[in-house]
């Protein structure tokens, strides 16, 4: 069974992928990528998790040059000098930093959110961008399969820690946004809420569309609780495609010369991926427009089963108890 559950995802895993690195090859050859128009963001912060490399570099760099104040969090603290100083460098904004968090560790999460909240600075947009990808099975230092530990808790915890200093700092007509990124792999996964860490049957595919489903019934819950309780702060997904970053190094394509060969023409750039995630964290026509799944930075639906509110809130509920949280949040049932 474990076998076939693992062929099972591997295929509707692969065959997602597929689809998308059509239509993104079509788009390509009639009409290509044009980036958006981004407003300038003088006085805002805002925090992007992974923001060392991949999309999460490409976010904060246009974050920073849009003059964000952009705190990039990461567990690479080598990558992230380089990093920090780069962006720096390009954008001419001295407000970029790094602080520690490694988001497969719970106790690293709420050490970055404490660190944080000592700087005594607001906080206007949190992108949840970090993640791992197909990586073999193995768990985080909290007995987490690791796509579920590092994808989706970390940044579920790391969301609650910060929620209160986001409420803080929106306003209405100025609502403080938090940025999550899933992936087209969510349409084809599956949630067992029976058996988040895969012990019954365990499949590297599985795992990364688990946990990217997740973390969209994630935001659609955070969304209603956010609207039941009045609160300024909006929460929206966002998919960014396939994108030509180390990511995809547990992938057969994922390096040498093939992965060359097919990245100028089916994959997005790093830059492109990011704008998505951009368009969500500033973009005027989504003030106050929370609890939407956005990719090639349009407003998409997700798998119908994302906007099951009983899952939703049954997951929520899970994920407190795994976290240590006491969920103080109400809202609708």
């Amino acid at each position: 069974m474990s076998l076939l559950w693992a062929l099972s995802a591997f295929l509707r895993v692969y065959a997602a992928g597929a689809l998308v690195v059509f239509t993104q090859l079509l788009r390509r050859c009639f009409g290509g990528f044009s980036e958006p128009t981004f407003q300038a963001q003088p006085g805002r912060v805002a925090i992007v998790t992974g923001g060392t490399d991949g999309i999460g570099y490409a976010t904060a760099k246009q974050l920073a040059r849009l003059g964000m104040h952009v705190v990039l969090a990461g567990n690479n603290e080598g990558r992230a000098r380089d990093a920090v100083d780069s962006i720096r460098a390009e954008t001419r904004n001295g407000k970029v930093e790094f602080l520690y968090c490694d988001l497969a560790s719970l106790a690293s999460v709420r050490d970055f959110a404490r660190e944080f909240k000592a700087k005594q600075l607001p906080l206007h947009v949190l992108v949840n961008n970090a993640g791992v990808m197909m990586v073999p099975r193995r768990a985080t230092g909290d007995g987490f399969e690791e796509h579920f530990g590092l994808n989706y808790l970390g940044h579920f915890l790391l969301t609650r820690l910060l929620l209160d200093t986001l409420e803080a700092s929106g306003r209405d007509g100025r609502c403080a946004r938090v940025v999550t990124v899933s992936s087209a792999t969510h349409y084809v996964g599956r949630l067992d809420l029976d058996d988040l860490q895969g012990s019954r049957g365990y499949s590297s595919h599985g795992a990364y569309a688990q946990s990217k489903l997740a973390l969209v019934l994630f935001t659609y819950r955070l969304q209603a609780l956010l609207e039941a309780r009045g609160r300024p702060v909006t929460a929206n997904a966002v998919d960014p495609g396939v994108v030509d970053t180390d990511l995809y190094r547990h992938v057969f394509w994922g390096r040498g010369r093939l992965r060359r060969l097919l990245a100028p023409w089916l994959f997005k750039t790093p830059e492109e991926g990011a704008w998505t995630s951009v368009l969500a964290a500033v973009s005027p026509a989504l003030e106050g427009r929370g609890g939407r799944y956005l990719y090639n930075e349009k407003d998409t639906r997700s798998l119908a089963v994302t906007y099951d509110t009983r899952l939703q809130r049954q997951l929520w509920e899970i994920s407190c108890r795994l976290t240590g949280l006491r969920d103080a949040l109400e809202g609708p049932d």
